[in-house]
């Protein structure tokens, strides 16, 4: 679980889900961690400098986390996906993708259609429509 440094999260859209991607950063000690749907995948526990990039992948997506210095004790973070900026890429998924929650006999659903292969996606799963 977090311990109290997490400054960004983001909700990145792709077929099969919503992936939530947390960032943490100790701003003291530089440690930084990241965690795709609460799993950590990268952990970094001292790092004498404080601003740079983190690589890492959600599905088959490269990401970026960029951390620059906004001031002597002041960062800011962002989220590149595909090397595209986060706000363009999920612009770009809400184009290209339609998706449907519902509760079906108790269960919930999350239904994506790619507008641009046809495909259906549901809870994840690649639905044959043929």
């Amino acid at each position: 679980m977090p311990d109290g440094d997490c400054v960004a999260t983001w909700n990145v859209p792709l077929h099969a889900q919503v992936h939530k991607v947390e960032f943490e950063h100790g701003t003291t000690t530089g440690k930084r961690v990241i965690r795709v749907d609460g799993k950590e995948i990268l952990r970094r526990d001292w790092m004498f400098k404080l601003v740079g990039k983190e690589n890492f992948k959600v599905g088959d997506m490269k990401c970026v986390i960029n951390v620059e210095a906004l001031g002597t004790f002041a960062y800011e973070y962002s989220l590149e996906v595909n090397g595209k900026t986060f706000n363009k890429f999920k612009e770009e998924q809400n184009k290209k993708l339609q998706s449907w929650e519902t509760t079906i006999a108790g269960q919930e659903w999350r239904v994506v259609l790619d507008k641009d292969s046809m495909e259906v996606w549901a809870n994840g799963k690649n639905i044959d429509t043929a």
